[in-house]
């Protein structure tokens, strides 16, 4: 796969995108009020789009990694986009209701005066997705936006050109390009598009892009709900069943080479069970891939410049004379492959200042710290950015009210890591520099709405026998004092 992403992509000229955003908007303006047979339809579409190119999609996405497990990816982009999309259709109803809210005073409750809250569609959402679930993270946002009734302009990640480009042929065969376009090219269609005056923007990907792309949207005052990362800390009880804890950990951890966002980046055990920690994940790994080479389950780092960056934490961390415990069943050679692989590998307490504890690592390396009590754990996570996710695994009650009570994340999953993701009735966000809003299920319905308030003044308006029209007495006076009460 060529590592030039202007060889890979022409740019999209801004005027270009300026165009289809007009056209959206104006499209948008023309229809009025959107039905909701008019989204349980763009939703049917969107999830026909997945349904009838996803071996297509699949086949880019292993094209793209250089190789990619198949079954992860019907897995956590094919069956994982449609879920969304069905979701939505089944509960929009429900989510379009009008919220009735209570007025104040009550007297004008008593004379007919009413209040509620409308969910109207925004207008044209633009959507910028990443490469590492590059169609999950392109199809699931359109649950939210298209059930709150929207158009959308999508621009895909530059890593992965032949997902995004199956992706713009899928769309363009269901929906007319004033519904949905996307629109591909590189760094500077992504800065351009950044720059568009849409009604509301996502982005997902890493923190440091995030800068620019606030940046570029505060020009047009443009909200944003952006979807990012960080270092994600799992803590494990000194009480954890250490065999089924490590299960899971390692599963997520492996699962699409640990290039998730989610993905647990540091783990806290133990100091007295280190050793049995070290021990069990190895157990785990090899049980789930007793070899990895030419193993079809074991994806491949994306691309050479993410493989080296990696391979770098590791290479410093054993010029200074870390231990480095690489979980490599078959014992292979990764020296010489055709993909980018790099087996599970843990490392021993790393100094602080070191790469691998400073940067989101994004890959399937993971660093293992000591502690004697957990109070050093909970005030280390304080320490530092506030994480998109937090896993504690044991049984421990006090322990868990502990976690969940002086951590602050954007989510938590109990004895399993990246599974709060999946749930589509709990919100999905970060929290500063691991995001800004959230989305899934009804959450997406309302970042992607317009809240508006409505008041229904009563047949008869009291303004006047109560004094609050001039000439003012006595009578707002005391309505005054009485509200300062």
């Amino acid at each position: 796969m060529s590592e030039s992403i202007n060889e890979t992509y022409e740019e999209t000229p801004q005027s270009a995108m300026q165009d289809i955003l007009d056209r959206q908007r104006k499209a948008y303006l023309a229809e009025g009020v959107v039905s909701t047979a008019t989204r349980v339809d763009r939703l049917e579409r969107a999830i026909q789009v997945v349904k009838k190119h996803q071996k297509t999609f699949v086949e880019a996405m292993t094209q793209d990694f250089g190789h990619r497990s198949e079954h992860q990816s019907m897995f956590t982009d094919i069956a994982s986009s449609v879920g969304p999309l069905r979701h939505a259709q089944q509960h929009l109803k429900n989510w379009q209701k009008k919220e009735k809210r209570k007025v104040s005073p009550g007297i004008l409750a008593l004379l007919g005066a009413r209040a509620w809250i409308e969910y109207q569609p925004l207008g044209v959402v633009g959507v910028i997705s990443p490469w590492n679930f590059p169609v999950n993270l392109t199809f699931a946002p359109l649950a939210g936006i298209l059930s709150a009734g929207n158009r959308c302009m999508i621009k895909p990640s530059e890593y992965t050109p032949a997902t995004s480009a199956a992706m713009a042929a899928g769309f363009a065969e269901e929906f007319n390009d004033d519904e949905i376009a996307v629109v591909t090219g590189g760094p500077q269609t992504g800065a351009d598009f950044s720059g568009l005056a849409f009604d509301h923007l996502l982005f997902t990907g890493a923190t440091s892009v995030a800068k620019h792309v606030m940046r570029a949207a505060s020009e047009n005052l443009v909200p944003v709900t952006l979807e990012l990362g960080g270092k994600s800390p799992v803590i494990f009880s000194a009480k954890a069943e250490m065999d089924t804890s490590t299960a899971a950990l390692m599963a997520g951890k492996t699962l699409n080479a640990g290039q998730i966002c989610l993905a647990p980046d540091y783990v806290f055990v133990p100091r007295e069970r280190m050793g049995e920690f070290v021990e069990s994940s190895k157990r785990a790994v090899a049980k789930m891939f007793p070899s990895l080479l030419d193993n079809p389950d074991y994806t491949s780092v994306v691309n050479d410049r993410h493989y080296q960056r990696i391979n770098g934490y590791l290479d410093e961390a054993r010029e200074r004379g870390v231990e480095v415990v690489e979980i490599n069943p078959a014992n292979e050679d990764f020296r010489q492959q055709s993909a980018h692989k790099i087996p599970p590998t843990l490392v021993i307490d790393p100094p602080e200042d070191s790469a691998i504890m400073q940067e989101e690592i994004f890959g399937p390396v993971m660093p293992i710290k000591p502690y004697d009590d957990l109070s050093e754990a909970v005030d280390y996570i304080n320490a530092h950015d506030r994480p998109l996710g937090l896993y504690y695994f044991g049984n421990d009650k006090q322990e868990t009210e502990q976690v969940l009570n002086k951590t602050t994340s954007g989510g938590v999953t109990l004895n399993d890591v990246i599974m709060h993701i999946s749930q589509e009735n709990l919100p999905f966000g970060g929290v500063g520099p691991s995001g800004m809003g959230a989305y899934h299920g009804e959450d997406g319905f309302r970042t992607f709405s317009h809240a508006k308030s409505v008041f229904r003044q009563a047949t008869f308006n009291p303004a006047e026998k109560l004094g609050l029209r001039p000439p003012y007495s006595e009578k707002l006076l005391n309505i005054v004092k009485g509200q300062m009460k």
